[in-house]
């Protein structure tokens, strides 16, 4: 048996178990929420872009040297995911809908770096918080009818 995992790891090198598996965890809890409230963006696309982000990071980190800067290839992962955000939102009049969705996929993406970077419990706390704000702010909503003036109402 542990001939076989020795084995797995290498041909998953520079990738981690762990982390593809934090990864699509994470991506998946956000995703069920999107999915669940017939958002942009559910649960297949939420483990995509994490895990995308989190092989990014991983493969960047194996290959540059020290002196190299990482965040380079953060940054092209912001800038790639951008556009990604951007065809999610579109122009319905004077109402602009998609924005939390594409706030989601930037956020995603953020959380598939930090596993990236070995920081697992980073990425989790980031997770619980993103979900603590999409749900506590539509429980918030359902409660305070104020809250959904505007033109972000659905």
């Amino acid at each position: 048996m542990e001939n076989i995992l020795h084995f797995l790891s290498e041909q998953i090198s520079p990738l981690k178990f762990l982390g593809l598996f934090v990864s699509a965890i994470c991506g998946m809890l956000i995703g069920f929420e999107r999915q669940f409230y017939g958002k942009p963006a559910g649960i297949r696309t939420s483990i995509l872009i994490c895990m995308g982000a989190y092989c990014f990071v991983a493969l960047s980190s194996s290959l540059l040297a020290d002196s190299t800067d990482h965040s380079r290839v953060v940054g092209q992962i912001v800038t790639g995911i951008g556009f990604l955000g951007a065809g999610i939102m579109f122009n319905n009049g004077a109402l602009v809908q998609g924005v939390t969705s594409a706030a989601v996929i930037w956020v995603l993406a953020a959380i598939g770096c930090l596993i990236g970077f070995e920081r697992y419990g980073a990425g989790l706390i980031m997770t619980l918080s993103t979900l603590g704000t999409l749900l506590g702010i539509t429980f918030l909503e359902k409660r305070i009818k104020n809250l959904t003036r505007g033109i972000h109402k659905t």
